[in-house]
């Protein structure tokens, strides 16, 4: 990849975590994680499940700190170590610059499904109108039912809430979106949707890590997938 146009860079990332009710003893996860994103690119991180692909989402979002290494992402301002970010420096690019689809929707208790996605997209710099727009091009592209919009996800149906999940990280403009299996819970007709909505948003220049399962879906959209068996702790040293 072209450093030139890299968005975000991990150097030497490493993570592991405390097992409190084992005595404090240590479960390594991963190690010497380096890789690079450029702009525009879809990058799919690969490998069976627990070898550390969530965590190094979770480590970029802030979520999970880093035992060691760099997390660097380019701002307008210039690049930020996101390792060593303070926390309310992390919440505002959670706003401005890194967006983040999870498996489960955590929404906000009778918050109807459209304040929702309004929300994401106010956070994201859009004035009311436009915010509203937004929400509505979103939830009508990934074929949400209208009846559905003025009423809380809670009661949705798992495919109904993940596709409200979907709208709202899709809402703002980030220039990195991380995206943990999106499509897992949908159809195929949805899934298509959420892949349109990828391309549309690699077109504009936002650059897009992600956890994919299914193969077809990794075949379509990767530049490249990034092995995240060859970070297991242990194996680097």
């Amino acid at each position: 990849m072209s450093s030139h146009d890299a968005i975000l860079k991990l150097k030497d990332v490493a993570k592991s975590f405390t097992m409190h009710l084992r005595g404090g003893a240590q479960l390594p996860v991963v190690a010497n994680v380096s890789f690079e994103l450029d702009k525009g690119q879809c990058a799919v991180l690969g490998g069976p499940s627990g070898t550390g692909k969530s965590s190094i989402l979770k480590m970029i979002y802030g979520n999970y700190r880093t035992d060691i290494g760099q997390i660097w992402l380019r701002e307008e301002s210039g690049w930020i170590d996101l390792a060593k970010a303070e926390p309310r420096r992390i919440l505002a690019l959670r706003e401005s610059a890194i967006g983040y689809v999870s498996q489960f929707l955590r929404a906000i208790p009778r918050v109807s499904a459209f304040d929702l996605v309004v929300s994401a997209a106010s956070e994201g710099g859009l004035d009311k109108a436009a915010a509203e727009q937004r929400a509505a091009q979103l939830l009508a592209h990934l074929n949400l039912p209208e009846r559905l919009w003025s009423l809380p996800p809670a009661t949705f149906s798992g495919g109904e809430q993940q596709r409200v999940n979907i709208a709202r990280g899709f809402a703002g403009q980030h220039s990195l979106l991380l995206v943990d299996e999106p499509t897992a819970s949908l159809d195929a007709a949805s899934r298509a949707r959420v892949l349109e909505l990828i391309s549309e948003r690699r077109r504009n220049g936002t650059a897009i890590l992600g956890i994919f399962h299914d193969d077809a879906v990794r075949r379509e959209i990767a530049d490249h997938v990034v092995d995240v068996t060859r970070f297991a702790a242990g194996v680097n040293g």
